[in-house]
């Protein structure tokens, strides 16, 4: 009997490589057989090993950058939050402390105000008693007087200058009046006909004094 061999022309010489194949294993010996069949049980578990080491490994590596990104992203959060708590706080530090300037100012105003007009008080008293404020007390009429002109003319002098009533009336030649109310000396005039008030108190110049008085203090 003879065997055919392939020529070249004919395709597909792959057969007879396995057919070589399992012969060539079918020549092994029990024991080869066995090595063969570890080798090559062995190496495709290698291949898994190795595989599943990778992908564990770029499992692990995602999971790492995850965690680093949001661990940026929190400590980013946490450093805002922060920084907005620290200007609140400022702000709030500033605003309070801007608040308590202004009372202290507020205070020390006020103090020095009361102890300048308690002082301006004192010598105006201390002014009343003098010839100068019979002067300017005659001044002041003579003046309301020619103001009012040919209307009549009411003019009041305080409580508390009621002594010197009869000598100005002599000296202007004027009704002088007696006030019901103290208004801390100097005088008033009232022209009815043209419903004018005419005011040289001492009371509403000191008022207006105070009003318009401001201190530039050093804070």
């Amino acid at each position: 009997m003879h065997t055919a061999v392939p020529s070249a022309g004919d395709s597909d010489p792959e057969p007879l490589q396995i057919d070589i194949g399992i012969k060539e294993v079918a020549d092994l010996t029990t024991e080869e057989k066995l090595q063969h069949f570890e080798d090559i049980c062995t190496g495709d578990a290698l291949k898994k090993y190795e595989q599943a080491v990778s992908d564990y490994t770029a499992y692990e590596e995602k999971i790492l950058n995850e965690h680093k990104e949001n661990a940026r992203k929190q400590a980013a959060l946490q450093i805002a939050a922060e920084k907005e708590r620290i200007a609140r706080e400022t702000n709030k530090n500033l605003s309070l402390g801007q608040i308590e300037i202004r009372r202290s100012y507020s205070r020390k105003d006020e103090e020095l105000r009361g102890k300048v007009f308690s002082e301006l008080r004192d010598k105006l008293a201390r002014f009343m008693e003098t010839p100068k404020y019979d002067a300017l007390l005659e001044a002041q009429i003579k003046k309301e007087k020619a103001f009012a002109g040919s209307s009549e003319i009411h003019i009041y002098i305080d409580p508390s200058d009621k002594e010197k009533q009869n000598l100005l009336s002599l000296r202007t030649d004027c009704d002088i009046r007696v006030s019901q109310y103290p208004f801390l000396g100097g005088t008033r005039a009232v022209i009815a006909s043209k419903n004018i008030l005419i005011d040289n108190s001492f009371e509403t110049k000191l008022k207006e004094a105070e009003e318009s008085f401001q201190f530039a203090l050093q804070v």
